[in-house]
């Protein structure tokens, strides 16, 4: 592998294919991440924890006060849960991972972590690692029924970080759209007014719409993570509708916003949802995180990008304007062009998404 960054469709199917994804199916390989799934081994246990160097998830679970929990039952809210992923890994030496949660997880408030043997870090996974990996499942604002093979979560692949500079970003985007106005105008980097300098584009919060966003309201209903376009948004959530030019956010409460920004991810870039600066404001503005190659591109390069959706939870009581920056993106490239970019999938629920909008168990109102 001569070139540096993120691996792509091609180099992870041969990584199954060569067993060093063993039990992960073809089916699961995205653009540049592959989807994990559960195995039907899980635990509801009384508190999340990290192993230390040499210790196994396995054995602190022993330790640690614990119940075999069955899929036939929903995970409750507020209760953590640990599951046996069904994929083993054997990285070569150069090759390293990072995880995060799949959209519809993060859509949905359940809040997901990857623990791996003798990794004191979640959703990581070092250079040459060998062994199973592990799940902390905690549903946030209602209970979730989920079955074996449900893919909360996905790894990426790397061997080298290839995130852009603020001097790679400068250069790229005088060559390349990568953020477009509401009008379908590219913005260029001179153009944008809010930088923290680290290569990251800075996005803005849309309130111009009639509906702005959700806001989640909490319920003992049980989402099933089986049904597609089931649910009716009132069930769980409640619209967000501004007020003149800001909405108020509550201490604690989630909400799904979107960004003013459309983004376009080329196909031999990846993008990752980085944490905004606490001088923004206390608040955390995504649990998924992750967009594919061609994300916002079209199948030829014809598309104007899309806007993020959101999952916000703020640490304190807020009021956010029309345009305040809301989150923080980084472009980084790949080893080489995936062979499928997202758009030319065509089996997304997101791929159509022009605002704030709910996960793949919702229908359409």
């Amino acid at each position: 592998m001569d070139k540096l960054g993120a691996l792509p469709y091609q180099s992870i199917k041969a990584f199954i294919a060569d067993g060093t994804f063993k039990n992960a199916k073809e089916e699961n390989v995205n653009p540049a991440s592959l989807d994990f799934s559960l195995s039907e081994e899980i635990y509801r246990v009384e508190g999340i924890f990290l192993p230390r160097p040499g210790e196994k998830v396995a054995e602190l679970l022993e330790k640690a006060e614990h119940s075999k929990h069955t899929f036939e039952n929903p995970l409750e809210r507020d209760v953590t849960y640990l599951a046996r992923l069904n994929e083993v890994i054997a990285l070569p030496p150069d090759i390293y991972g990072y995880c995060n949660p799949k959209s519809s997880t993060g859509r949905n408030d359940v809040h997901v972590r990857v623990l791996a043997d003798g990794v004191s870090r979640y959703d990581t996974i070092p250079r040459g690692y060998r062994g199973t990996l592990w799940l902390a499942v905690n549903p946030r604002s209602y209970p979730v029924k989920v079955s074996p093979g449900e893919r909360l979560t996905q790894g990426r692949f790397f061997n080298r970080d290839t995130r852009l500079s603020e001097q790679e970003l400068e250069e790229v985007m005088s060559k390349e759209s990568l953020v477009f106005d509401s009008h379908g105008e590219p913005i260029r980097y001179e153009d944008i007014k809010i930088k923290d300098g680290d290569g990251s584009v800075i996005l803005r919060l849309d309130l111009d719409q009639d509906v702005v966003g959700f806001e989640c309201l909490g319920s003992n209903k049980v989402m099933d993570f089986s049904k597609r376009k089931f649910y009716h948004p009132d069930d769980f959530f409640r619209e967000v509708k501004k007020e003149e030019e800001s909405i108020s956010l509550k201490k604690g409460g989630f909400y799904i916003l979107s960004t003013k920004e459309a983004v376009r991810v080329p196909p031999s870039m990846a993008l990752e949802v980085a944490p905004m600066d606490e001088r923004s404001g206390e608040f955390r503005s995504h649990y998924a995180g992750f967009f594919d190659p061609g994300w916002g591109y079209g199948k030829n390069g014809e598309a104007k990008g899309r806007p993020a959706t959101l999952e916000v939870r703020p640490f304190e009581d807020m009021i956010i304007r029309n345009k305040q920056a809301i989150a923080k993106v980084k472009f980084e490239y790949l080893t080489e062009i995936p062979e499928v970019i997202y758009d030319s999938i065509g089996t997304s629920n997101y791929t159509a998404q022009s605002n704030a909008k709910l996960s793949k168990h919702f229908k359409e109102i």
